[in-house]
């Protein structure tokens, strides 16, 4: 099967729509979430992938209880599973509406059906950077790799971006703050340049504050990712909703991006603007003129002139310079003031 793979491109930010749980274990929500993430613009659709019985068990804490009709935290995972087929369906409806497709394993079980189905890269989630065994299995399919920071210290995310480097494979190191939503003064944008200049990879901002502002500081700042949470609506139902975008907002966050991007790409040289714009210099700037009738013969005042647009005559700089020069003709309110209507 021909898969698209992810591309990490200097000067163009990749933008994911993170699905997560989002779809509450619904397949029809989870097509949904797939169009809605395409008519907004992103570049990828990003789901996760659990298998609870590979993953969890009875004993797993709640981060926050908020599912009264699951009893434990393994259940919630297990409604959430979808089986192999539907992933596949998935899949495909990514493909059809140009999107790339992602989802993040949290077991090898997991990655082992992502790797049939098919991704563009693998994300790795904050809580599985220090996971050994599944790290290996991802970098063994030679895909690019999207690394989550949320929980790591300085010396695990050496260890990590040093694996994935080794492994010669693309790389995106992606500042995380695993905080539901994260307050501004934790989003951390000033790690983005920290990571580009201890490992010399890709950056980007995986974004928990459900605003679209970090996203656009982010694309200001060069960033090659954006993964942000996505909701269909602030009223849906889950514990990400407070975390997440709207998909409308998600459009207006893109729409930014792009903005951006082409604000970057074309830095502007002052001097030459001005030259483009001298035609239209006229419509904005202002001429001397006589602010009364004044009869010829008269030595002018300051009180005699004014600038008003067009500024197609004699500029105003020039004001100080026509004091106390006489008239030689007749001049009414308003006229522009004219060298060869001036005594020298």
């Amino acid at each position: 099967m021909s898969e698209r793979v992810l591309q990490l491109e200097s000067g163009r930010c990749l933008v994911i729509g993170e699905v997560a749980q989002a779809h509450d274990g619904s397949l029809g929500t989870a097509h949904a979430f797939i169009d809605a993430i395409a008519r907004a613009g992103a570049d990828a659709v990003k789901f996760q992938t659990h298998i609870a019985a590979a993953e969890s068990t009875p004993a797993e804490p709640w981060r926050v209880k908020f599912s009264p009709q699951d009893v434990t935290r393994y259940d919630y995972w297990k409604r959430m599973e979808f089986s192999e087929e539907q992933w596949h369906g998935l899949k495909r409806h990514a493909d059809e509406v140009g999107l790339l497709f992602l989802s993040s394993p949290f077991s090898h079980e997991a990655a082992g059906l992502l790797g049939r189905v098919g991704v563009a890269a693998w994300k790795l989630a904050s809580g599985e950077v220090t996971n050994g065994p599944l790290f290996d299995q991802i970098l063994a399919t030679g895909l690019p790799v999207l690394l989550s920071s949320g929980m790591s210290t300085w010396a695990e995310i050496d260890r990590a971006v040093a694996r994935v480097q080794a492994a010669g494979l693309p790389l995106a190191l992606l500042q995380c703050t695993s905080m539901y939503p994260t307050p501004p003064e934790k989003v951390g944008l000033n790690l983005l340049g920290a990571f580009r200049e201890r490992y010399g990879c890709a950056v980007g901002l995986s974004d928990h504050s459900g605003q679209i502002y970090p996203g656009l500081a982010a694309a200001t700042l060069g960033a090659e990712v954006l993964e942000v949470h996505v909701t269909l609506s602030r009223e849906a139902f889950g514990p990400d909703v407070v975390a997440s975008v709207t998909t409308a907002e998600l459009r207006q966050l893109t729409e930014g991006i792009r903005f951006i991007e082409a604000m970057r790409r074309h830095p502007v040289d002052k001097e030459a603007l001005a030259t483009e714009l001298h035609s239209v210099r006229g419509l904005f700037t202002k001429s001397l003129v006589f602010t009364t009738d004044l009869p010829a013969g008269t030595t002018l005042k300051e009180a005699h002139l004014a600038g008003k647009k067009p500024g197609t005559g004699l500029p105003v700089t020039l004001l100080p310079a026509c004091v106390g020069r006489t008239l030689r003709r007749d001049v009414q309110r308003d006229d522009f003031v004219l060298e060869s209507d001036l005594s020298s």
